[in-house]
Order: C-alpha cells, then structure tokens, then sequence
C-alpha cells in the first residue's frame, strides 16, 4: 500500500468519523420528570402565544359564551385494546392517558405516551366571537357513560364515543372518538353546531402541547431523535430544539398532509382528512435536566376551517405508537418520512427497499434479532465479496510493488519528478492502478450510511436480547467501567462489541499493510474507530465484528490462493484505462 492508497483509507476515515460523531449518541443520562415545564401554546391568527401558566385563569378568561363551564365532576372512559389502554377524561375532553401494551420503557415500565401528570393532551384552540382565547383543556365535557365505564375491544372491534361541550340554546362542541382494535390510532371528529356566533376568526386548532414523555435511559441519545415535523406541499418541514436556549417556531399556511412529535422510537402524527385543514403550527423548546441530561418538549396544531355554517366537521386520525415502518407506511400520506432513513437522494433508498426487507425477512425465521444481525452481515459480505475481492488484489499488488517501489525512491530521491514518474511507469506497466483498492470502499460507503441509520434508530432493536451481557441490541453493551473520565471523548463505559470490533480492525490492517513507514495507519484506524464506536448501539457493533471477522477469513484465503501468483508485466496495448490515460505521455525514463 503505497502514499496515494494510504491517504484514500484516510480520507475514508474522516469521511465516517466526522458523519457518524456527528450522529453518535452521547453518554448515558437519565431522564427525569419535567411535571414543573411550562409549554408554550399554539394559537390563531399567527401570534406566539404565552407559556401556560399554573395559577387558575381569571374569572372572565372564557367570556360571556364559555363561563361557567370550567367547573362539574370529572369522568373517565377506559377503553382496552390489542395495542393500547386509553383513558378518555370529560375535562378537557382530552386523552388522559395512552399506554403501549407491548412496550416497556428501560425502567420496565409500561410506555406511556401521553403525560398523565399534566392532565392530558389533545384539546382544541378557538378565539371567542368576544375576544377570548379558549383552551378547552380547562372546561368540563359531558359524556353519556358512568365514570370509569371499560370497555374491551378485540379482533374487529371499534367503539364510538361522543363528549359534548353545550354552551346553550343548541350550541355546542361535539367530540367524537372512535377506537379500532388492532392499530395505534383513533379517529377524533370534531362538529361545531350553532357556534357561527360564538367562534370568531374562521378557525380553530386541534393541537398537542405537552409533546412525547421519554422511554429510554440516555435523555441525550433519544433528544437528538427528537424534533417536530409537518409534511405540506410534498415536503418535510421540522423544527429541532437541538441546543440549549432554543425555542424554534414554524408556521405553515396552506394544506398540510399531517403534523406529527417524535423521539427515538415513538411518535404522536395528526392526521388530518385530504384538503380538509389550512396550515399547522409547530413550536419546541430546549430544557437542561439534571445530570447533563436534556429534554426537548415540542407542541404541535392542525388549522382546521370554519366556514360560518350551522353545522361544520374535521376529522383527524391520530397516531400514537411505534416508529416501525411498516406500521407507519400503511397510514401512507407519506407518513414513512417522519422515520430517519438516511439522505433521500441516495442512502433512504437503500434503507428503505434494501436493509428493511431483508432484516424483516430474517426476522420472521430467526427469533434473535442478534443472529438475524449475524446472518444479515454473512449477506451482505457475500454481496460485496466483488468489490472487496478486488480491493485485496489491489492491496496484494500493491505489497509485491513494494521492494520495486523502494528501489525507485533510493534512485531519484533527490529528484521528485523522475521518482514520481518512474513509479507511475511501473504502474503503467504492471497493469495496476493505485486508486483501485480505495474505489471499492468508497462504493460501500452509502450502505454503511444506510447501516448506521437504520441500526441507531430501528425500533425492533430495542430490548432485543442477544446473549450474556448484551441484553439491548439498541445501546452500547457495557463491559466494565473506568474509574475516570476519558479527557475529550467523554467516555467511562466500555463496550464490549467495541473493544472487539477494535480488535479485528487492527488485524486487518496488520495483515494489510506492510510497508514500515506506515506501521502508524496499523493502530491509529482501529484506535480511533473504537473510541467513536464505543457509545454506537450494540447490534452496530455487532454487525461490523461480525462483517471484520469475515473480511479477515476473505484475506486469509485469498492470500493462501493467489499469493504466490508473481507480478507480470502487461502488454502495453493493452495497458488501457485510468492507468493508461494516467501514462499515456509520461517519457520514460532511462
């Protein structure tokens, strides 16, 4: 391997380095509850609302059309599903609680993803025709059940309930809730009958404030997944309250497909009927928690019309469950893109239509997802045994160069042009091309992208158990902890799968590179893979142990095969190519 070689693995190095530290989790930080935050609210005509307050409104803040209907007992409806356990509350008339039946957090507790502790979510946004800015999360529904009525659905199952807001002399707000068994989602149908004269503006917002409650153990991991998102005009839009101080705002007029709240592995996603809404509202905020942990908090609004009639209605699905992909593209309208898949323009395509398949596939034969991990790199070695193939004859030709190579440096080292011009003579004559073995590595580059962000973000990692220690193919697996801080890359756990994955990095770079001036590439690539690596979820590390141990096995028997083979000198007709136009008018030298 020569200087040109070694500065493409190089530059390749960087290239990953710098794209994956810019992806890579941070240490591991524990969420706490934020019950304290305020959360700002969205509103009508544009205008950046006030945080919510918890102090009791002032007496007149409903107005002439809404007094009085703040206080009356609260009831509660549970409905049971395949999926989920909802609780529907009078207050507000608003979900009160969303609990995933087959998701535990990394405490094992069920996963929640409506905060309980803030009163629920999901009201609605309307300006009063006397200038009053209304929440209804704060009035008193009527609903026709006894307080905490269950209800169970199973198999086809679906149930209706409507919770009704009167206002008098037959006006009032209907909110209508149908539940299905066997999906994460409900449809919310929201009637206005009489109210032309008591809502102002043509508008009312269904909105979500107090954002997705965190599941996993490192609340920096899962904010970095965490952002706000709309789909409008065949575009994603998204806000991300990535850095602290940040409160990120996004108004969006016109038709808007669906708005939707996410962390690393769940999501909340209005989805509102086609053509049926005018804009959406998103909003987020940065938090600093304890620890150095952080929490991203965002609120998201449809804009939904009213058109003055006696009796108007929006419908909405809502999602609230896994970002798994099939899952979420059965909803289509595009839906899927709320998933981080890699860059649409090449590396999503390969997520999408290449990896997803194919650990599916795996996934419904092998029960651990870490021998599916396993399998799935045997593939796709066998997929690019080509370009591997060729980057070792290149590497092998490179080496037997070597002692010519050598010779020619001893010979012109007091004049560069000739040394430089001899050697790419012999290049020319010898057939060989110094870039051909960093060709290959560069064509594999958009599947490792595509890898990498499958792996940091698929749902079916999480608590997917391995064996012995590794007990969450979607975090690091800890091996030991140093009793100190690692100066610069902030590390104290060790992973295992990292360490190992080191480990075989520098065995194939030992059996790769045999030129002593370059006896430093031999421990620096592994060193600094493994210090980046150490904080990527196992079931990663796992894949490139797996796929290293297999390139080494490759080497070996591609060495043992043709190893002996001697160079040969090429005819030089047909020395054509890179190589050939390289030389064509280099003179040789004498």
């Amino acid at each position: 391997m020569d200087k040109q070689a070694t500065l493409g693995f190089i530059l390749i190095g960087i290239v990953l380095v710098v794209w994956m530290s810019m992806n890579a989790p941070s240490p591991t930080q524990h969420p706490t509850t934020a019950d304290s935050l305020s959360v700002v609210q969205t509103r009508p005509e544009k205008i950046t609302p006030p945080a919510r307050s918890t102090t009791p409104p002032p007496a007149d803040s409903t107005g002439k059309f809404f007094r009085g209907l703040e206080g009356g007992a609260e009831k509660r409806l549970v409905v049971t599903t395949d999926q989920y356990i909802a609780e529907l509350s009078t207050r507000g008339g608003m979900l009160r609680k969303w609990e995933l039946r087959k998701y535990l957090t990394w405490q094992k507790h069920p996963v929640h993803l409506v905060d309980y502790a803030r009163g629920g979510d999901f009201s609605l946004l309307l300006s009063s025709a006397d200038g009053k800015l209304i929440n209804t999360r704060t009035l008193n529904f009527a609903g026709d059940f006894p307080n905490w009525k269950a209800v169970t659905l199973s198999g086809t199952d679906s149930f209706s309930v409507d919770l009704v807001l009167s206002i008098g002399s037959g006006q009032r707000i209907v909110r209508r809730y149908t539940f299905f068994n066997g999906r994460y989602s409900f449809d919310s149908e929201t009637i206005f009958e009489n109210m032309q004269s008591a809502v102002a503006n043509f508008e009312y917002q269904i909105i979500w404030e107090t954002g997705l409650p965190y599941a996993e153990a490192n609340s920096v991991d899962e904010s970095r997944f965490a952002k706000a998102l709309a789909f409008s005009g065949g575009e994603v839009s998204d806000i991300d309250a990535a850095s602290e101080g940040d409160m990120p705002v996004r108004d969006i007029s016109g038709t808007t497909d669906w708005v939707a709240i996410r962390n690393k592995y769940f999501t909340l996603a209005m989805i509102p009927d086609a053509n049926q809404n005018q804009g959406a509202f998103l909003q987020g905020k940065h938090v600093p928690m304890p620890d150095h942990g952080v929490r991203e908090e965002y609120s998201a609004a449809i804009k939904m019309p009213l058109r003055g009639n006696q009796r108007e209605s929006g419908r909405v699905t809502v999602y609230l469950g896994p970002l798994e992909f099939d899952e979420i593209k059965s909803y289509s309208r595009n839906l899927d893109k709320i998933l981080e898949l890699g860059p649409a323009w090449i590396i999503r395509p390969i997520s999408e239509y290449v990896i997803l398949p194919v650990l599916e596939f795996l996934r419904a034969i092998i029960p651990n997802f870490g021998v599916v991990i396993i399998v799935f790199s045997i593939l796709i070695k066998i997929v690019l045994h080509p370009l591997t193939k060729s980057t070792l004859k290149s590497s092998r030709q490179m080496q037997a160069l070597q002692p010519l190579m050598t010779e020619i440096r001893e010979k012109h080292k007091d004049d560069p042009q000739k040394m430089n011009h001899a050697i790419m003579n012999l290049y020319k004559d010898y057939g060989i091309n110094p870039a051909a073995g960093c060709l290959p590595l560069l064509l594999q580059m958009p599947i490792l992208f595509a890898l990498y962000a499958v792996f940091s973000s698929s749902i079916e990692l999480r608590q997917a158990n391995f064996f012995g220690w590794i007990h969450d193919l979607s975090i690091p697996d800890v091996v030991f902890t140093l009793p100190f801080t690692l100066p610069l890359f902030g590390i104290r756990d060790v992973s295992g799968l990292a360490l190992a994955m080191g480990v075989t990095m520098f065995l194939q770079q030992k059996m790769t590179i045999t030129d002593p001036r370059q006896k430093a590439m031999v421990w620096m690539m592994p060193i600094m893979m493994t210090l980046l690596f150490n904080s990527f979820p196992s079931g990663l590390n796992l894949y490139y142990f797996v796929f290293n141990v297999l390139s080494i096995v490759q080497q070996m028997w591609l060495n043992k095969k043709h190893g002996n083979e001697p160079l040969r000198k090429v005819d030089p007709k047909k020395a054509g190519g890179f190589m050939g136009r390289l030389t064509r008018d280099l003179p040789k030298l004498k």
